[in-house]
């Protein structure tokens, strides 16, 4: 079992290996841990891993005992995901690489990284100014019939697109090229599709590629036939991604 020790970083939303993160970053333990990997050399990975939050807050309470304005504001590397923080998070989550970290003038960061691999977490230190966690590199099986499980899903992602873009009363822009290798695509589709966090956890936790595409396929034809019969239904575009206000 290979084992790495990061920075972890707590989030409402599930990170994909190969997908682009933008985080605004202001929290006290966020910066520090941004300053941190400022200190790795230019040409030094900036990795820090992401996971899922399960039970507690993003961005921790300012101020719990509102409208009680004594109560003082949780603060602390574990602020928000309680007395074990570990409990407080899915165990399968993503490493992430900040290509770009920059300070603003008031001291917060803009970070633009990107999911690199699965990981599993396996223990949480929150005895720094920032928690740091024990994780499990997980690696990525095809499975069993994997390239014609990702035809499948493409075109039924593609009908999907459609469909949504119905809905939306819009029209669907020329559908850029996508890719055909197996992981890639249930990785892309995964964080494409306009899914809860639960159902994106399950698929990042696939014990293999093509279970995580047969799953796909099912999500992606049930979505598709509620959106026929409810065209009326919100959704958000498929190519923004929501920048963390953490």
């Amino acid at each position: 079992m290979t084992t790495v020790r990061l920075p972890l970083f707590p989030l409402n939303s599930v990170l994909f290996p190969g997908l682009v993160l933008p985080l605004n970053i202001f929290e006290e333990r966020y910066r520090a841990m941004m300053r941190e990997l400022l200190k790795s050399g230019e040409d030094e990975p900036r990795r820090f891993a992401v996971v899922a939050i399960r039970d507690g807050w993003e961005v921790a309470p300012t101020a719990p005992g509102l409208p009680d304005q004594t109560t003082l504001p949780e603060r602390g590397p574990a602020a928000g995901f309680g007395a074990d923080p570990i409990q407080a998070f899915h165990r399968v989550g993503c490493v992430a690489d900040a290509a770009t970290i920059r300070e603003r003038e008031d001291g917060s960061f803009e970070v633009l990284a990107t999911g690199t691999a699965r990981v599993r977490l396996l223990s949480v230190d929150a005895s720094g100014p920032y928690l740091v966690a024990e994780l499990e590199e997980l690696a990525e099986d095809a499975g069993d019939g994997a390239g014609a499980l990702a035809e499948g899903v493409l075109r039924a992602f593609r009908n999907y697109q459609k469909r949504l873009a119905g809905a939306r009363e819009r029209s669907l822009a020329a559908p850029p090229e996508l890719p055909d290798e197996p992981s890639v695509v249930s990785y892309l589709v995964a964080a494409a599709a306009v899914l809860d966090i639960p159902a994106k956890q399950r698929l990042l936790q696939a014990p293999d590629t093509a279970t995580r595409l047969a799953e796909e396929l099912k999500l992606l034809r049930a979505e598709t036939a509620v959106i026929r019969h409810l065209p009326s239904l919100p959704a958000v575009d498929l190519t923004r991604a929501p920048t963390s206000p953490n």
